[in-house]
């Protein structure tokens, strides 16, 4: 058995991989038409739309349904485990960069609070429902496919 082999040619790998990263490239490029400015830090960003988390679950959950079969534990497991990941991308998460947001405007207000920050709180954590969804479209079109 050549573990290095199995995992160059293992498309459960490759084909969630290329997906985030086609994903995070189309963030890039549409945060640099909007700030006209490249942020390649944006590449492994959190936040925006799609969600590339999103995509990627549902791609392996579709993937595992259409060649291990729809009725299969491993398939039962990928779908529970991708319900979690949307539930956080637009629950948890998203509550988080909202709070963060708020907090970011308190520091910055004068006289509001004597706390010296050298630096902004992440805002771009999570998703909107939307932005979930589309994800969820894109991963279950591309794991349809492969």
């Amino acid at each position: 058995m050549n573990i290095a082999n199995d995992i160059i040619h293992n498309k459960y790998i490759w084909v969630p991989f290329f997906t985030w990263l086609s994903i995070q490239v189309f963030k890039v490029i549409v945060d640099s038409i909007k700030s006209k400015k490249l942020n390649l830090r944006r590449l492994c960003g959190a936040g925006g739309m799609p969600s590339s988390h999103t995509a990627v679950v549902m791609v392996i959950t579709i993937m595992i349904g259409k060649n291990v079969g729809f009725g299969s534990y491993a398939f039962a497991a990928t779908f529970i485990f991708s319900l979690i990941v949307m539930y956080d991308a637009a629950g948890v998460r998203r509550a988080a960069g909202e709070q963060a947001s708020v907090l970011n405007k308190i520091i910055e207000t004068p006289g509001l609070s004597g706390l010296e920050v050298q630096k902004r709180l992440m805002e771009a954590l999570g998703h909107t429902p939307i932005q979930v969804l589309v994800g969820a479209i894109i991963g279950i079109v591309i794991g349809a496919i492969f």
